[in-house]
């Protein structure tokens, strides 16, 4: 499509005109192109989730986004994702569904319920597929659908959208990517069918436009249907360019509103949303559908600042950008760029511990980098009648977590800051590949400072004498590496890891790191990783993890599989367990880490005893036989502990962060603390 009409922008918005054209569809215009993907919270199954899930979403319309798509409801039981009900299959559904349109409405928003059907990705024992073909990621073995339950299944849909449009919703987005029910009827690879429903393409893509063309049919010509397509699939069997390009032009004469874009099944080995895919990484492949279609193509995936939204609209690669954990990190990203204010705008950092981590081990999702998402009900900001004077002593994340809320609820606060820097450990997060966006985190903290009115004091080491005048003392000084016994470790080519990604030491060709947490993952990444462009340049990306670009390719993946480039060093990882490498990882992310790091080469070796280390290398014991590992620069990665400068105690000081419990890093427990005190003092 890509056509922007002129647009009076009143002086707003003007600096991403693009992604501030409305979007008129039938029946409803978009104020902007900003769309809120889905993404599951976890409350959609929950007692009290409606309530939660209303005042989630209305904080996101009052922060301007243009349209809002739900997490996946399954029409009927088999679609279900988990062994609890998340459906919209009865009018019980669809009333108890009233609390979040009517709050999104009522605050001036557009909202798309999307149905989703998991098939053979369904955590049950009630799944069903087009072919009883496991997932390498199932636990069971799929149910085949008959031909009638197929039909069924068709009608099961057209009815959760009948039933979606009582409950107010504009519209519906059908899923139908990234592996679920449709998507595994289009591809050989699970659909292994012989009759009507399987076969050549035409039969493989019946079940998709029959659910959209007897929706159409059903709902009238004003009622949103959103198909979510597959853009790449990413996996052996899938399909190819052209396929996809078929598939999405019958999808649009079935008649869908508007096309939005996935990538990857959740089996597949490439990553799709994590650090290592570059911003905006995956448009590219959209651009092949919003040439082919009249109806709106959307992008998605890794699109995180208004800067990126708006150069894929510019390209002409899609008419809209999706963004999902963008609004988790910042509910008013949109109207901050509408303002011309990116640099206020709190960047998604792409971790996905917060978020879908939690979703995976069934909790609520939430946000590293903003406290509030996913507890828009329960940890309020409210602003106070007697404000305080407040000393916060350290300006890494718990610190500036705290500070900020502190003193945008208005009580009086000075931040000291020992370095020359605000940061804290994220100032060394920063430098490894993929994980820039932890710098824009510090400026975006230190711009709800500056707005807020906070004292700023850098260079400054805080004594206990001048903080008796304070109403309140936080200590958020963070933590100190910790250093092993062992003997021989203060020979020269021993360095902390902070030395090393601060740019201080330059380490030698052979190295070993000490300590396989995620420190010494991330030391080892920078190491692999510090001359690639694959994690800021979409072709570089492809290269690294073996995409193509070639519309005949089935499933999107280059035939000579990922590029292999000579590494300049040889790397070992020492580690005391004997659990599986990289166990203490995110389970969305974890899999990435270790297989980039098991393309170049680095070698991991468990249940070490460390006995010495000497000018060669480290030597190590493992069932009480010694060898030595040979190294010309050890990277010490061994935890940390808490860094307690003095001691301060009493009723109006408060220890958070790593000044409380150091443990493994962990920035979402830091900055949720400064954010949980800030908004009780």
């Amino acid at each position: 499509m890509t056509a922007f009409p002129g647009s009076d922008l009143n002086g707003k918005g003007r600096k991403f005109p693009r992604l501030f054209t409305p979007l008129m569809l039938p029946g409803l215009t978009l104020p902007n192109r900003v769309v809120m993907g889905s993404m599951h919270t976890g409350f959609e199954s929950r007692a009290d989730g409606m309530e939660c899930l209303a005042a989630f979403y209305v904080e996101r319309v009052r922060g301007g986004v243009g349209l809002i798509v739900t997490g996946g409801f399954s029409p009927n039981d088999e679609g279900e994702l988990r062994g609890h009900r998340a459906q919209m299959s009865c009018e019980d559904d669809a009333t108890r569904h009233r609390i979040v349109t009517d709050a999104v409405h009522d605050a001036g928003g557009h909202i798309l319920l999307q149905l989703l059907h998991s098939g053979r990705y369904g955590l049950h024992s009630r799944i069903v597929a087009p072919s009883p073909v496991k997932s390498p990621i199932g636990r069971e073995v799929p149910r085949e659908l008959s031909g009638n339950e197929i039909e069924q299944t068709i009608e099961d849909f057209v009815k959760a959208a009948r039933l979606a449009r009582y409950a107010g919703y504009d519209g519906v987005e059908i899923m139908g990517c990234e592996g679920y029910l449709i998507n595994q009827f289009l591809a050989v690879c699970t659909n292994l069918r012989t009759d009507d429903w399987g076969g050549d393409l035409e039969n493989r893509m019946r079940f998709a436009v029959e659910i959209v063309r007897r929706t159409r049919r059903e709902l009238g010509e004003h009622f949103i249907i959103s198909y979510r397509h597959t853009a790449l699939d990413l996996v052996e069997g899938g399909l190819t360019g052209d396929e996809i390009v078929t598939v999405a032009k019958a999808i649009e004469a079935a008649g869908a509103t508007l096309l939005n874009t996935g990538f990857g099944w959740h089996e597949a080995r490439i990553p799709t949303i994590a650090q290592p895919v570059p911003r905006g990484g995956f448009a590219w492949a959209v651009k092949q559908l919003t040439a082919a279609l009249d109806i709106p193509v959307i992008a998605s995936n890794r699109i995180n600042t208004p800067e990126a939204a708006e150069a894929i609209l510019e390209r002409g690669e899609a008419d809209a950008v999706a963004m999902a954990r963008a609004m988790l990190a910042d509910p008013a990203f949109a109207a901050k760029a509408r303002e011309g204010r990116s640099g206020a705008i709190n960047i998604c950092i792409a971790c996905n511990q917060a978020c879908l981590d939690h979703y995976l081990r069934d909790d609520i999702a939430n946000c590293l980098v903003n406290p509030r998402a996913g507890r828009e009900t329960s940890l309020l900001y409210r602003p106070v009648d007697r404000p305080k004077r407040i000393a916060v002593v350290g300006g890494g994340p718990a610190g500036l977590s705290c500070a900020s809320v502190a003193a945008e609820r208005g009580h009086d606060v000075v931040l000291f800051e020992q370095n020359s820097e605000l940061g804290g450990q994220f100032n060394f997060a920063k430098h490894i590949p993929g994980k820039r966006e932890f710098g824009d985190s510090i400026a975006y903290y230190a711009d709800r400072l500056a707005r807020a009115g906070a004292e700023l004091r850098l260079n400054c080491e805080a004594q206990a004498a001048e903080l008796e005048g304070f109403d309140e003392v936080v200590m958020a000084t963070g933590i100190e590496p910790r250093w092993p016994d062992i003997a021989g470790i203060e020979e020269g080519h021993v360095i902390g890891y902070a030395d090393l990604l601060s740019g201080k030491a330059e380490p030698g060709e052979r190295i070993a790191i000490i300590g396989a947490g995620g420190i010494g993952v991330d030391v080892a990444l920078y190491l692999t990783g510090r001359q690639s462009r694959s994690t800021l340049d979409p072709i570089a990306f492809r290269e690294a993890w073996g995409v193509s670009d070639d519309p005949q390719i089935s499933g999107g993946l280059a035939s000579g599989g990922p590029v292999h480039h000579a590494q300049r060093h040889n790397i070992t990882i020492l580690k005391r367990s004997t659990t599986p490498f990289g166990s203490n990882l995110g389970r969305s992310t974890g899999w990435a880490l270790r297989a980039e790091l098991r393309r170049s080469g680095v070698a991991v070796i468990g249940g070490v005893e460390y006995r010495a280390i000497t000018k060669k290398g480290v030597v190590i014991a493992i069932d009480g036989a010694e060898r030595l590992v040979p190294a010309d620069t050890i990277v010490i990665c061994a935890g940390q502990t808490s860094c307690r400068p003095f001691e301060i105690d009493g009723p109006r000081t408060h220890w958070i962060g790593g000044a409380r419990v150091a443990g493994e890093l962990d920035a979402e427990r830091a900055i949720l603390e400064g954010a949980e005190l800030a908004a009780r003092l």
